[in-house]
């Protein structure tokens, strides 16, 4: 803007400029803010509609294994009107398979009870009462699909008697799905509880944690991550008690997390997130004159391509250019700046400077970023915000299991429903 722009405006208008210079606009590219909330570029053509950018075609793959065959041959010569021989010889010129689902109702098996008197005592003898009496009369299927509806596809309990119904035609209450969840409660938890075990043994971890809400109140999903297990986590608190509590004394080699208090000093080594700070680098970047903010994205991105190429090079290259790294990293931190913007940021990256390029002493087994935690937690923020938390704290138990042993089994490459299934069946 120019100075016969500022003269047009009022001082209102003159008031609410100045607020909003001094405070930056944040967006999912400079801070933790979801995309969702970023404004909306104009397209060039600011006419609505019009053609999208196209992608290269794709076709599905065949069945490997189809249920049924239907051969289709002609009859009649086109030419001269003969017909063919059914044992004529033919050639094969295309495969299509046409895919569909059955109907599908619910199993409805009956036990009946019978007693029998006696013909010389006159006594009467009752069959015992059989296993399906004892407990629910819905199976593990159902059980299994109620489970994974919830908790892996986010319905509330209204839409989940309402699916049943629609697909199945089967009726059940939400008291009675309620039910079924706190039924399955313990063995969630000593898939939970088995986890837990692995993650206690494990050399390298990452945690992250998230907002929840319980019974109304604030509260907190934790998740940490290894090689074998991932580990979800509920609790009323963000302290570092959490994480000591999970660890109960075991303490890995690198901890990878991002720079909040509760997450130091719970292994020998700490590698801090580098996509935290680079994303603190960009919003500095956009707001201020001083070139420094530009540079440390440019080590970032150098960073993140030494994380990319670790185990590809050579241990000299990968000496080389960690070196560099660090040479640039002091010459960047230690140039003069007048933005406190910058300077905010310079001393954010200086308190970390000796847990940024910890993943460099351990090539493949620990990452520069805290990606793999972020992804653990994604399921769960979602669900905060389509639910609005749990009404009780065993469901958030529940659901902590429940995604406790599907990330688990999604390590050794099962899928959600087949892990579930599994735990209810047992």
């Amino acid at each position: 803007m120019n100075r016969g722009d500022l003269e047009r405006l009022s001082k209102d208008e003159l008031i609410e400029l100045v607020l909003r210079l001094q405070r930056p606009d944040k967006t999912s590219r400079n801070s933790s803010k979801p995309p969702s909330t970023d404004r909306k570029e104009r397209r060039e053509d600011s006419r609505p509609g019009g053609a999208k950018p196209g992608h290269e075609g794709h076709f599905r793959a065949l069945s490997d294994d189809p249920d049924a065959f239907e051969d289709h041959v002609p009859s009649i010569c086109p030419c001269c009107g003969l017909a063919f021989d059914v044992d004529a010889e033919r050639e094969l010129i295309g495969e299509y398979d046409e895919i569909e689902l059955p109907p599908i109702r619910p199993f409805v098996r009956r036990h009946r009870r019978f007693s029998i008197r006696c013909g010389r005592c006159g006594a009467t003898t009752e069959a015992p009462l059989p296993e399906a009496a004892k407990g629910s009369p819905f199976g593990p299927n159902i059980h299994a699909m109620a489970v994974y509806l919830k908790s892996m596809q986010l319905f509330s309990y209204e839409r989940l008697r309402l699916a049943f119904f629609d697909l199945f035609g089967l009726k059940i209450s939400e008291g009675a799905l309620m039910n079924m969840f706190k039924r399955m409660q313990a063995a969630f938890a000593a898939r939970r509880d088995a986890a837990l075990s692995q993650l206690r043994r494990a050399r390298f971890i990452a945690c992250d944690e998230t907002g929840a809400r319980i019974e109304g109140v604030n509260a907190f999903q934790w998740v940490f991550c290894s090689k074998d297990a991932v580990v979800h986590s509920v609790d009323f608190s963000r302290g570092a008690q959490v994480v000591r509590d999970a660890l109960d004394g075991h303490r890995p080699t690198v901890w990878t997390s991002d720079r909040y208090s509760a997450q130091q000093g719970h292994a020998d080594r700490q590698q801090t997130c580098l996509a935290h700070l680079d994303r603190a680098a960009r919003f500095a970047d956009e707001n201020s004159e001083d070139d420094a903010p530009f540079r440390l994205r440019l080590w970032f991105d150098r960073a993140f391509a030494l994380g990319r190429d670790i185990t590809t090079i050579a241990a000299s290259t990968l000496r080389a250019r960690r070196r560099a790294l660090e040479r640039d990293l002091d010459l960047i931190l230690a140039a003069p700046t007048d933005c406190q913007l910058t300077r905010d940021l310079m001393a954010r990256v200086g308190r970390a400077r000796d847990q940024l390029l910890t993943f460099c002493d351990f090539p493949g087994a620990v990452e520069p970023t805290n990606n793999v935690s972020e992804r653990g937690l994604r399921p769960s923020v979602i669900q905060r915000k389509v639910t609005n938390g749990y009404r009780a704290r065993w469901a958030a138990d529940l659901e902590a299991g429940v995604r406790t042993a599907v990330d688990t089994a999604r390590l050794a490459g099962a899928g959600p429903f087949k892990t579930i299934l599994e735990i209810v069946a047992h």
